[in-house]
């Protein structure tokens, strides 16, 4: 038999059947891998972006990659609404959602005095209100339904040592982590587990371009910053998300579980670092991250 290696998935084939998890920002990276693990799994997944067309194609891919079954509909989880009908959804065609993974955000490397008040509401809003938006939703179903449920949401490693460069994220998921706890202690009663993972970098397409900039790369490489030497790997992650949203935790709650090579314990404030960027460079930077009309 081959030794296992970190890239294999972890957990045995059939721990969702019949379970149906729902992840925000599941049509692209770690949300679409963490997704992808599942419904290899058993699961039945609910996708949701608040871009119809690539959470369309992104359901229509995982479906033919695993032979699973993926429900993709468009939610802005900003707009309480718009995350009610999301759950109408799911319940109308997989009849129950039993576990949520908070995975929707938004983040870009910025000096605090140069963010718009705009600017800070968006990743502000996105990353706290839209979970706690989905978090209450799903919670308030399941509490009259007198079912229980597991809630995961992606949290950094910022969360609780706070970091520059960063702010509207750092506050939106500090956030986050306090609501995890404080409802872990409440709605334990009703069967219902909260709990956190706090990555650290994870390379993805969309996240890595805004917060790992051209030209900033060796700032931020990771034989230097990071004590194990690497990046992590999608499925690392991928088995984390699965255990703690399985019933092999289900005497799990309320906690946060750092995945990061040991990234936060060699240095606190993930882009601290940034302080050695110039003025011109953060002109030059910021002009290259806006938005191509």
């Amino acid at each position: 038999m081959s030794p296992v290696k970190h890239t294999d998935g972890m957990l045995k084939p059939g721990t969702f059947d019949g379970k149906t998890v729902v992840i925000t920002g599941g049509g692209t990276g770690l949300g679409r891998s963490v997704g992808h693990y599942l419904l290899t799994l058993g699961a039945n997944l609910v996708i949701c972006g608040r871009r119809q067309q690539v959470i369309e194609k992104a359901a229509a891919e995982l479906a033919q990659e695993t032979g699973g079954k993926v429900l993709g509909q468009a939610c802005d989880v900003r707009q309480p609404d718009q995350v009610e009908a999301l759950l109408s959804a799911a319940f109308e065609r997989f009849g129950a959602v039993d576990c949520l993974l908070n995975n929707a955000a938004g983040n870009f490397i910025c000096p605090t005095e140069r963010l718009s008040y705009n600017a800070v509401n968006t990743v502000v809003d996105i990353v706290l209100k839209g979970t706690y938006n989905c978090t209450l939703a799903l919670g308030k179903r399941w509490i009259a339904d007198r079912r229980a449920g597991s809630v995961l949401s992606i949290g950094t490693t910022y969360a609780w040592t706070g970091s520059g460069y960063v702010l509207p994220s750092a506050m939106g998921k500090g956030g986050v982590l306090i609501m995890t706890r404080s409802l872990a202690a409440e709605w334990g009663k009703y069967g219902i587990r909260l709990n956190v993972i706090a990555p650290g970098p994870f390379p993805t397409e969309g996240a890595w371009s805004r917060l790992m900039p051209p030209g900033l790369d060796g700032m931020f490489a990771s034989e230097k910053r990071i004590p194990l030497g690497r990046l992590g790997e999608h499925q690392e992650l991928a088995n984390l998300a699965a255990y703690l949203l399985s019933e092999y935790s289900a005497y799990i709650t309320g906690t946060c579980v750092t995945i990061d090579g040991g990234e936060w314990l060699r240095g606190a404030g993930e882009f601290n670092a940034l302080e050695e960027v110039t003025s011109e460079q953060w002109d030059a930077l910021q002009a290259a991250m806006k938005p191509k009309k």
